[in-house]
């Protein structure tokens, strides 16, 4: 789906590649990857219900939103020690400061890593 005209880029992982050709083997998609009823392109409402009842499934009690996924997603590639010009460029940024609020979320964890001298008992 494009949103705000752009293109977005993204990562896929092997093992979701492959689930997405077995789906595709077996639903035989005409004109959109993941079709909404009559063959349509689903609707924000549509991603928004499934993406919460997958949240419930999962027992998970927090509002979740493909926004909130968004961010999750590019949190985790900077913890993880993706640069922040290529997350930029995966989120379609057209600015570095866009994606520089993502490094406010990590040094809020950062904040609670220990000191390996901590773990220590020296006392």
């Amino acid at each position: 789906m494009r949103q705000n005209h752009k293109d977005r880029l993204t990562i896929l992982s092997h093992s979701v590649l492959n689930d997405l050709r077995t789906y595709f083997k077996e639903w035989k998609p005409k004109h959109y990857l993941f079709e909404g009823a009559k063959g349509k392109q689903y609707t924000s409402t549509s991603i928004l219900k499934i993406i919460k009842n997958a949240a419930k499934k999962g027992g998970i009690k927090k509002n979740i939103t493909p926004h909130m996924l968004r961010h999750s997603f590019a949190t985790h590639l900077l913890e993880n020690g993706t640069d922040l010009r290529y997350i930029q460029v995966l989120l379609g940024h057209s600015s570095t400061r866009t994606t520089e609020v993502y490094t406010q979320v990590a040094i809020n964890n950062i904040k609670m890593i220990k000191s390996p001298i901590e773990l220590l008992n020296l006392d």
